[in-house]
């Protein structure tokens, strides 16, 4: 008897203690569950904050096609005269205006339209040095039409060889325009047969008020396919393009390459760091005329990928570039200094519609000549060459 009043007296106390399990179970499987669910959403939410940081790195602007753009630009010659009178290609009389209505997109990022007023906000309070030759005013001036819906410069500063500066009150902004076609020193007098190039002396146009700037873009020209005795070390070296003076030739390429690494020493070694970027060359395209010896640049449209492959000459150019960026962003980031480049080669390579050609001077045709003097090197204003500030602003201001 006593043995079964046990049994019976246990069985109601062993459920509790089942209920009791079953519900702690239960418990720890929904905790699991959530703590699944948490996981998860922090991995997703983390993935997406990462997700624009790796489209900035992937993002080459270099890489994309041009696309129709029907609004067309945001400024022309009637709202804009800081273009010299040889990009003015509008105001000159050019007839075809569908140039206008093309807009570079690159491949796998957006390229926003260039906004005049983000720019100045960014750039209060700072100055902004393009230094190069007649292709770097040309880029300039771009800038400053870019600029010109929401805000009028004052020029303060204007010389013989067009170095401007341009100030913008209402925002403590500067732009120095400034004149170095070698970044390096040179001498071009009437006294010299022959221009003199200086690769051990960089150019006092640009170093003299570098400590004033907080951007500065740069390029070297086409200056360096000109003819002119090198010097280096205080000695002749060589020449480029004067088989007459009997001196070693050497070739565009090794001149600029020597005269990018005195300058990129120069700017990864100062107390001073800007944000420095380096702008690709500008490609020209030249075609043979109707007339013998006439060179000229109608063309009315973009090439198509793989259409047209440049001079060789321009992309050898190019190249040193390149690798000369590569190792002075390595020394930079070591440093300190913030490097970039803007490679707008490739993009105004396919823009053979994009220069004055024979509109370079005013309607070149009312007199009825008919072989006129073509400019395939500058770009027309407005024009293709927009594009190239569109995408400084992308790399200044993420």
């Amino acid at each position: 008897m006593a043995d079964n009043i046990e049994v019976v007296a246990s069985e109601p106390l062993l459920l509790p203690e089942k209920k009791k399990s079953i519900s702690l179970m239960f418990f720890r499987f929904i905790c699991v569950v959530l703590l699944a669910v948490a996981a998860c959403y922090l991995f997703v939410s983390n993935f997406s904050s990462w997700t624009p940081e790796f489209e900035k790195e992937v993002c080459d602007l270099s890489v994309g096609k041009w696309i129709p753009k029907p609004e067309g630009p945001t400024y022309t010659d009637e709202t804009c005269d800081y273009m010299a009178s040889y990009t003015n290609c509008l105001k000159n009389g050019r007839p075809n205006r569908d140039f206008l209505y093309w807009k570079w997109q690159p491949t796998g990022c957006d390229s926003p339209p260039f906004d005049p007023l983000k720019f100045l906000n960014a750039m209060r309070n700072k100055s902004f040095a393009l230094v190069g030759d007649s292709i770097f005013r040309n880029h300039a001036r771009s800038l400053l039409c870019l600029i010109s819906p929401v805000a009028k410069p004052q020029e303060i500063y204007h010389d013989r060889t067009n170095t401007g500066t341009f100030y913008y009150p209402e925002y403590n902004f500067t732009i120095y325009d400034i004149w170095s076609p070698f970044l390096v020193s040179y001498k071009l007098e009437a006294y010299l047969p022959t221009m003199e190039v200086y690769l051990d002396k960089l150019d006092s146009k640009w170093t003299e008020k570098y400590a004033k700037y907080d951007y500065m873009l740069m390029s070297g020209s086409h200056w360096f396919y000109k003819r002119a005795i090198i010097y280096d070390n205080n000695k002749v070296i060589g020449c480029h393009y004067c088989p007459d003076l009997g001196l070693k030739d050497i070739d565009s390429d090794v001149v600029y390459r020597k005269a990018l690494e005195l300058t990129f020493k120069f700017i990864t070694t100062s107390e001073h760091k800007p944000f420095v970027i380096l702008r690709t060359w500008s490609p020209t395209h030249y075609e043979d005329g109707e007339f013998p010896g006439s060179r000229i640049c109608n063309r009315t449209e973009p090439f198509k990928e793989g259409e047209f492959n440049g001079d060789p000459t321009d992309f050898s150019m190019r190249n040193v570039e390149v690798e000369e960026f590569d190792k002075a962003a390595a020394i930079g980031e070591r440093n300190g200094v913030k490097i970039k480049l803007l490679d707008t080669y490739h993009l105004s390579l396919l823009r053979p519609d994009g220069h004055p050609g024979a509109y370079r001077n005013y309607h070149p045709f009312d007199s009825g000549k008919k072989d006129v003097e073509n400019d395939c090197l500058h770009w027309c204003v407005p024009g293709p060459i927009d594009t190239w500030n569109e995408l400084l602003m992308k790399i200044v201001i993420p």
